[in-house]
């Protein structure tokens, strides 16, 4: 089992139950396009909304075959993409800092043609990273989606987040970790620029309490979870004795069994 550090996994791809977001680069360095269902327009075309581009993907190469400018109905409005722009812009910080080639991404899920204030509307981040090492007998995977209510009337923004980690190692035999965890947060609205550094604030904080409890139980592996995986009782009807475990061994017990100690 791969021990989750600080500096978490570097981008590749993550594929899991509930979404597969893939990351792959676009033609001419033109930039990178996530493969998730937030930015789907039509069958195998994808929005880059940090780039204001539309991908065409091959699903089966996994490569994207063309890159195109998007519509004004594929894209926000300018009110929107205000707050859109500046949260893209404090979590893409928030990544590069916490996951080495990480890939993020803020897409408008609902209220993308709101023009002005008094409107509800929401942003979903995505955030995914992995290591993968086969060399190494491991792979490691981080994903991340918080979706963001703006409440207009009640000048609140409502934070959901779904955190999930795998783990894989298979080195003489097969260890897997596939944790999921979920929160729930709020803060004020605020002007864009504030509310994108309060949400990305709030993601931090969530995300390393969350990874310092993962890295609390990796610490507590030996001395509690593995122990609890032994009978309580064995058929003697008598406790191990796991504070001195030096009175044990194996080659004395066999040759006073066989009665040829010296």
């Amino acid at each position: 089992m791969t021990k989750s550090t600080t500096s978490r996994f570097p981008r590749h791809f993550l594929s899991t139950t509930n979404l597969t977001v893939i990351c792959l680069p676009m033609p001419h360095r033109s930039g990178d396009v996530l493969v998730t269902s937030y930015g789907e327009l039509e069958e195998n075309k994808y929005l880059d909304p940090r780039t204001a581009q539309v991908a065409t993907v091959d699903h089966v190469k996994q490569v994207c075959t063309e890159v195109r400018p998007a519509s004004d109905e594929e894209l926000s409005s300018p009110y929107i993409e205000e707050f859109r722009f500046a949260l893209d812009a404090e979590i893409l910080k928030y990544v590069g800092e916490a996951y080495p080639k990480g890939v993020c991404s803020v897409y408008c899920t609902n209220g993308k043609d709101v023009e002005e204030p008094g409107s509800d509307f929401e942003l979903v981040v995505v955030i995914s990273a992995t290591r993968l090492s086969p060399q190494n007998f491991c792979n490691g995977s981080w994903r991340s989606i918080w979706n963001i209510e703006f409440k207009d009337d009640a000048q609140v923004l409502e934070l959901k987040g779904k955190l999930q980690v795998g783990a894989h190692y298979f080195e003489e035999g097969n260890v897997q970790l596939d944790a999921k965890h979920e929160c729930h947060d709020s803060t004020i609205f605020q002007s864009p620029d504030d509310s994108a550094i309060s949400i990305a604030t709030i993601l931090r904080h969530h995300e390393t309490e969350y990874l310092t409890s993962l890295e609390a139980s990796y610490s507590n592996l030996p001395d509690n979870t593995f122990k609890d995986l032994r009978r309580k009782l064995p058929v003697t009807r008598t406790l191990f004795p796991w504070h001195n475990t030096s009175q044990f061994s194996l080659t004395r017990e066999i040759t006073k069994e066989l009665g040829i100690e010296k």
